[in-house]
């Protein structure tokens, strides 16, 4: 345990959060692909999300932080620059290549449930079929392989036994996602797709331990045992309580108390610490999706911001209180409000089911020209050239917000 303990406001730590996670006034990446790499390294992971009500979930977050970002880049770092990999992260994600042997012991054991082994137990001679076509035609995708039991594709545990046996190499390490093509993974095997260089020497326990504690917190800037522990779901809490008791005690963590917060126990890098941090400006204003890296954990939400945030799309719609896939709205360093959007590709129309500013934002007036212009960007990343509202809550803003969106959707704006 330190000698001493770092003590910080709400707002540093807010502010620190949101300086690690690239949406701080200090982010400056890169222009193209370059960007991406770099956004894609310091956050630890993107995750993969199939929701496509507008652009993405991973495509999403990298917009946010890459203001020219566009989904060829993405593309690219994985299937022509080989920079990032997919594999578990925090769920499906895209992960820097520099972290691939971090993930080996979990390739190495594999499966791990009761579960998982009976099924390769049962299909082992499936997942052998599946590796020799692989390896004898090349790279495949699922729709490649046609059901031999007789019975039709369902729900996630009714996947035909092929579909099974490519994520069980995958997760294994036998097979990596080549590329994408129309969301579709394409795999192939390991040596074909992994890069000579990369390190693929086996870290021990404690190694990654220790590795997926920093990594989390470089990418946090302050957080809890269990939000260091979610962040990428490799560790159990023992292993990761563990790692920062070693981390501390060779001073390259401190504990962290929040002022007015007795009940959280944060961690930081000493480098974290040190970093001086002003205010984002006023008007500075990103839409965020549901699954960004920022506020993906939602008890971290709620201390970080005092905001609280539910995905209601699996929530049925007549208990829905906020809508379908809500962004919320980052004003500064505040969560200032949730918007529900859905792109009409056809008519390329954004359509805004409801905007809903927060109770305590009293100066809406002020918010409303910098929400406007970030949901006219929102508008053109997602292939739309008009937006339309259907409800603003308070209800009296919208002739205001719509008319500043139609200005800022000008192509001289």
């Amino acid at each position: 345990m330190p000698s001493s303990v770092a003590s910080l406001s709400i707002d540093e730590a807010r502010r620190l959060a949101l300086g690690r996670t690239l949406l701080g006034e200090a982010a400056d990446l890169p222009a193209g692909r370059e960007g991406v790499g770099q956004a894609i390294e310091t956050l630890g992971y993107v995750q993969i999300d199939t929701i496509s009500v507008v652009s993405r979930a991973h495509h999403q977050t990298l917009w946010a932080r890459c203001p020219d970002y566009e989904p060829s880049m993405l593309h690219d770092l994985l299937a022509v620059d080989r920079r990032v990999f997919e594999y578990w992260g925090h769920a499906a994600s895209y992960l820097p290549l520099s972290d691939y042997r971090y993930y080996m012991p979990r390739m190495l054991r594999s499966p791990t449930s009761e579960r998982g082994k009976s099924w390769v137990g049962e299909n082992g001679k499936v997942m052998a079929q599946v590796l020799r076509r692989i390896e004898q035609e090349g790279p495949l995708a699922s729709k490649d392989f046609q059901r031999t039991d007789g019975r039709k594709g369902g729900a996630w545990w009714d996947w035909k036994p092929a579909k099974m046996a490519l994520e069980m190499l995958l997760t294994q390490g036998k097979l990596m996602v080549k590329e994408r093509r129309n969301f579709q993974r394409i795999y192939d095997l390991t040596d074909r797709v992994l890069p000579a260089g990369v390190d693929t020497r086996v870290p021990s326990d404690d190694e990654t331990n220790r590795f997926f504690v920093l990594r989390a917190l470089n990418a946090y800037g302050v957080a809890t045992a269990s939000e260091i522990r979610w962040h990428i779901h490799s560790l159990s809490l023992q292993a990761t309580r563990d790692a920062i008791a070693a981390l501390l005690a060779d001073g390259q963590i401190a504990e962290v108390k929040l002022a007015g917060r007795n009940d959280l126990v944060l961690y930081a890098t000493p480098d974290t610490l040190d970093e001086k941090t002003s205010p984002p400006s006023e008007g500075r204003c990103r839409l965020l999706c549901p699954f960004d890296n920022l506020l993906i954990l939602r008890d971290r939400t709620q201390w970080l911001f005092d905001f609280e945030y539910t995905l209601e799309c699996y929530v049925p719609e007549k208990k829905r209180i906020w809508g379908y896939f809500v962004f919320p709205i980052l004003l500064g360093d505040r969560l200032i409000g949730r918007l529900d959007p859905k792109a009409d590709r056809k008519t390329k129309t954004l359509i805004i089911r409801s905007l809903s500013f927060e109770p305590w934002v009293i100066a809406i007036d002020d918010a409303l020209e910098p929400v406007a212009r970030e949901i006219a960007r929102f508008a053109r990343f997602n292939g739309c050239e008009q937006v339309e509202f259907e409800t603003i809550r308070p209800t009296g803003h919208k002739r205001s917000l719509k008319r500043l969106v139609r200005e800022a959707l000008r192509p001289e704006a």
